[in-house]
């Protein structure tokens, strides 16, 4: 992975869509330089992200990112800058709490893919499935949660719990210092100002493909 290099946007908050867009293209930045490529220039990365290249320029110049008409941008050195941006170069420890069926693909799936956002804990009520390590990571009972949170300095988590479970398991998160979510629970979350809560409704969204779906059939 290539380092991360100093950040070079200038300190306003980046909107929340720009970001979503700056880890696509890290992702799509990562395949390409795995595959040789070397430079690339923002028509391809457009197309790449399905995006338009004024899109693409747009983002990487908030970051402070430029490139040159002849060559493009530099593969490598982009990864550094939007990594610098996305992780502020400091490895982020993240928990997980709900260990059922969606909480286990979670962390199957995030084992070594992103070496700069690493769960480092997990949490569950059912203490046949705490005490031990699930894809690498350390299984322990909620009601230790504080203990473990303050220890490892966890500021983010994701909660995979049902939804009755969902407002209580974020509450106690909130006054044990987390301030970052990743909800999959179908309920909206209260949270304090200041927090944030990024919400993955997987019902909403699927809804929305058969509506889709319906209507292109109808068409």
């Amino acid at each position: 992975m290539p380092d991360p290099i100093p950040i070079r946007q200038s300190p306003h908050r980046i909107p929340v869509q720009t970001i979503g867009r700056l880890s696509l293209y890290r992702r799509l930045l990562l395949d390409l330089s795995a595959g040789g490529m070397r430079q690339i220039y923002s028509h391809q990365l457009a197309s790449a992200a399905v995006a338009t290249p004024a899109q693409v320029r747009r983002d990487l110049m908030m970051i402070g990112f430029t490139g040159s008409p002849r060559k493009g941008y530099a593969v490598d050195e982009l990864i550094g800058a939007v990594n610098a941006v996305l992780a502020q170069s400091v490895e982020t420890s993240v928990a997980l709490v709900g260990v059922g069926n969606l909480g286990r693909a979670i962390l199957a799936y995030y084992t070594n893919r992103q070496p700069w956002v690493r769960f480092v804990a997990a949490f569950d009520r059912d203490l046949e499935k705490t005490n031990r390590i699930i894809h690498g990571c350390r299984v322990f009972p909620f009601d230790q949660a504080e203990d473990v949170l303050e220890r490892e300095g966890i500021r983010a988590a994701v909660i995979t719990v049902p939804a009755g479970e969902a407002q209580r398991v974020a509450d106690r998160l909130v006054l044990a210092g987390v301030r970052s979510f990743l909800n999959f629970a179908p309920v909206r979350l209260h949270l304090p100002t200041g927090a944030y809560v990024e919400d993955i409704d997987m019902t909403t969204a699927l809804d929305r493909v058969a509506y889709y779906a319906h209507q292109q059939r109808k068409a």
